[in-house]
């Protein structure tokens, strides 16, 4: 690869300890993040006539059953990355969260409390949308003090440098990576503010805006998906988070229309169900939930000049540091 004029660099720690303790980097962006979420919904809600104590008593069950949410989906969907002691399962320490059943369980936990509390839910979950992006972005800051969770390599001039021992095997001899992390928090960050303006400028009725905080951020997840080069299962030659993130687009979108009263709509003017599946048909390949044709999935990616990333990695894959948290 020719020498790089400009790049990413990334942290030399991912972590400060403290006498016998290490206050890990991830872990403070979690606290961060928590942060920055309850102050945003809080505001929020509080503009829409609710009352800010409930945002606080969300969280308080929320957050520990994401936390409970993410380590569980990744023990089912990365099973053979599970330490193989009985407490195994439970170490989070070592790594191993995945943001799908973070959000599932910890959106069902706030449920419950908003049901037992008379809340009005549906506003409730708008309010909440552009908070729970800003706390992904934020959270996503922790991967890049681990180096981890980054795409191909690459030449452009915000390539991310990954240390030789957080490279994978058959890519060892790059040293600028996609910076997926960076992508991510853009994108939530831009979501985010879209959902406020809508909100703000927009008559989108509830829960119209987290319905499209689902689409939204699985749309995004899935161009990250086939930019990534850490270890995954794979379904058809793609990711399995590429999968899910375009079922979830889908079922985003389809809720969104069901929200704003447009499949209603549809009904009544004699629209016929392969209309509806036509219709996400097309909504499908312009998320790109076509991926490649099986012929083309080992054709290198344009991740920039001299640079090559295959999307069916060849070589074993990389052994990275062990995060408070590592978020897939």
């Amino acid at each position: 690869m020719p020498p790089r004029l400009a790049s990413i660099p990334s942290p030399p720690l991912n972590g400060l300890h403290l006498g016998p303790f290490t206050l890990h980097a991830y872990g403070l962006m979690y606290v961060l993040a928590l942060l920055a979420a309850l102050a945003i919904a809080t505001r929020r809600w509080a503009r829409a006539g609710g009352d800010p104590a409930l945002v606080r008593e969300v969280a308080l069950w929320g957050f520990p059953a994401g936390i409970v949410g993410g380590r569980l989906y990744h023990d089912v969907t990365s099973w053979n990355e599970v330490p193989h002691h009985w407490w195994g399962p439970f170490a989070i320490w070592h790594g191993g969260m995945g943001i799908w059943g973070g959000i599932a369980l910890g959106t069902l936990a706030g449920l419950l409390v908003l049901r037992r509390r008379g809340a009005d839910v549906p506003r409730f979950m708008d309010a909440a949308a552009p908070a729970l992006l800003v706390a992904q972005a934020i959270g996503r800051v922790g991967n890049w003090f681990n180096q981890e969770l980054f795409g191909g390599p690459t030449s452009l001039p915000w390539g991310l440098r990954i240390d030789p021992t957080h490279r994978p095997a058959a890519d060892a001899q790059f040293a600028t990576f996609q910076p997926t992390f960076l992508y991510e928090l853009i994108w939530n960050l831009a979501l985010a503010g879209l959902l406020v303006w809508l909100g703000a400028r927009r008559r989108v009725r509830a829960p119209g805006l987290f319905a499209l905080y689902v689409a939204g951020y699985s749309l995004g997840r899935i161009g990250e998906e086939l930019l990534r080069v850490d270890p995954a299962h794979r379904i058809l030659g793609m990711r399995l988070n590429f999968w899910v993130a375009c079922a979830l687009c889908l079922a985003g979108l389809v809720w969104l229309a069901h929200a704003q009263g447009w499949l209603a709509r549809l009904r009544r003017r004699g629209a016929r169900p392969a209309a509806l599946i036509a219709i996400g048909a097309v909504l499908a390949t312009q998320c790109g939930c076509g991926g490649r044709r099986p012929a083309d999935a080992h054709a290198p990616l344009a991740t920039g000049v001299g640079a090559r990333a295959e999307l069916a990695r060849a070589g074993p894959p990389a052994q990275l540091s062990a995060p408070l948290l590592g978020v897939s």
